[in-house]
């Protein structure tokens, strides 16, 4: 059964011009004449672009083959990942769909893989990962009574990120893999 436009609201994934997007943000606009205005960001599910675009109420959407499934990661093969799912089958995921979480991989973790038509277009991990700072930069001059001084640093595994001034090498920190930001210092 097709969507409406007053099926959209944010988080939903929809098909839209023969392309899987998913609604990352979601307006509704009631004019005092006319139709209403459904505004939404869509993200494309395989090249991750996003556009805003402007829906009525009398357009329809296809609803996408999707399914999703919850693995554990096992290892990296080349350019390929791959991952068990519950029946033990291996699911090799490219590294185009992995991007920079690759980073916060840990052996025996449990995602949830996304698929659209029996492929994987997306994966979603833990919400925090904790990693060791093998080596920090030097601190940037500026404004460090604002609280807002950071430098770089390296966490095991080769990642680096913006944290601030006081985290050491050696320090044990968490990170929010939706954004691959500092979140703080874990206390060993």
């Amino acid at each position: 059964m097709p969507y409406t436009a007053s099926d959209l609201r944010k988080g939903l994934k929809i098909m839209f011009e023969g392309q899987p997007y998913n609604i990352t943000e979601y307006n509704f606009t009631k004019p005092g004449k006319g139709q209403s205005i459904y505004t939404c960001r869509l993200k494309h599910l395989l090249t991750q672009n996003t556009f805003v675009k402007n829906f009525r109420e009398n357009d329809v959407f296809d609803v996408p083959n999707l399914e999703e499934k919850t693995v554990n990661y096992s290892y990296e093969d080349g350019d390929q990942f791959v991952f068990l799912d519950a029946d033990s089958e291996q699911i090799y995921v490219g590294a185009d769909v992995i991007g920079e979480k690759k980073y916060f991989l840990d052996d025996d973790m449990e995602c949830r893989l996304l698929f659209l038509d029996g492929n994987p277009v997306d994966i979603t991990m833990p919400t925090w990962v904790e990693r060791t700072v093998t080596s920090t930069g030097a601190g940037a001059k500026g404004n460090t009574a604002a609280g807002n001084a950071v430098k770089d640093a390296e966490v095991e595994g080769g990642y680096t990120l913006k944290v601030p001034l006081f985290v050491e090498e050696g320090d044990l920190i968490r990170i929010d893999t939706r954004t691959g930001e500092y979140a703080d210092r874990v206390k060993r």
